[in-house]
């Protein structure tokens, strides 16, 4: 009978372990994914430092001196273009002014693009067409939304005083632009009808994001429409109102072309933005130091209002973006 023979365990030579290179690999990896997306976005970054950063440090560096525009800027004067800022009565007017804009804007213009998102989502015949009307005045660039708009509120002359005299309303009618107490209102609408299309096709996109069962459900229970609105419409409704108020408040703060086209700021300022005070200074007085230090009084205050916005009404749509992001990897 054989017997089997049974080397002791301690006795056998344990084989050599191998270096563990899982951190090292893993550390490998992720440098490798850095370079990648660094090499990716490097173009835009490119892009970005000199169409963007570049301007804007170079704005800040022109605002310490006051300066023409021609050779190279010699006569530095610190702060004094930005304590001038601040003792500028037109300016000061361009930030009350700029204010009801954003006003006039989140409070009617906005809305009203919203009631009309909710009626052409619903089955209306030939509501792709309506749909096209409302949204045709946003393609039109602000040229020529500004010269329709002279010549429809030209004094006397103008479309708008003929349909109001024709229907016995001609106490109505007036200067239109060139009156100060008119202009801001009849600015405001001519803004109304060339951007309320933009934010309609923007409610319209996240109306048809919202699931019909919802509404279906509700309507069996009982709710009403109103109650459909505002207990299911709007809290769905909610990121895409809060995107559309923070580019209608980003619009209103550097209105520009639209003003310059029909008023160029007149009747004595009374419908002047920062922008148009800006041109005015660097590109007809040949104050650039000045001019300089409104674009960057108005970087500020749209940084400024970016940054708070975000973090205090954006930031829960922005963290449940990154959650999704995360969880999906």
């Amino acid at each position: 009978m054989a017997s089997t023979y049974v080397k002791d365990p301690a006795a056998v030579p344990a084989a050599p372990k191998r270096p563990d290179t899982g951190a090292g690999r893993s550390r490998g990896r992720r440098v490798v994914d850095w370079l990648t997306a660094f090499g990716f976005t490097l173009p835009a970054l490119v892009l970005f430092g000199v169409l963007v950063l570049a301007p804007i440090l170079y704005a800040l560096y022109v605002s310490l001196f006051n300066w023409g525009g021609f050779g190279a800027p010699s006569d530095y004067a610190g702060l004094d273009n930005y304590s001038r800022l601040l003792r500028d009565p037109v300016f000061l007017g361009d930030l009350w002014r700029g204010l009801l804009l954003v006003l006039f804007s989140v409070c009617a213009q906005l809305p009203f693009a919203l009631a009309m998102a909710v009626l052409l989502n619903q089955k209306l015949r030939g509501r792709a067409l309506y749909r096209t009307l409302f949204f045709a005045p946003y393609v039109l660039s602000e040229v020529i939304t500004g010269v329709l708009f002279s010549m429809i509120f030209a004094p006397d002359d103008g479309l708008a005083d003929k349909v109001l005299g024709a229907v016995g309303l001609d106490g109505l009618g007036g200067l239109w632009f060139a009156d100060q107490d008119h202009v801001l209102p009849t600015l405001f609408l001519v803004m109304t009808w060339k951007y309320f299309g933009f934010h309609m096709m923007l409610y319209l996109a996240g109306l048809q994001g919202i699931p019909a069962e919802l509404h279906e459900a509700a309507r069996i229970d009982g709710a009403s429409p109103w109650q459909r609105f505002r207990h299911i419409t709007l809290p769905l409704l909610g990121p895409t109102i809060r995107i559309s108020v923070f580019l209608s408040v980003i619009g209103a703060i550097q209105l520009f072309d639209l003003v310059w086209v029909i008023t160029q700021g007149g009747p004595d300022h009374h419908s002047e933005t920062m922008a148009v005070t800006m041109f005015q200074y660097g590109f007809k007085r040949f104050e650039i130091g000045y001019a300089s230090a409104i674009s960057i009084g108005m970087f500020l205050i749209s940084l400024v209002f970016a940054l708070v916005y975000q973090r205090s009404v954006l930031r829960r749509d922005t963290e449940g973006a990154l959650t999704t992001m995360r969880a999906s990897r």
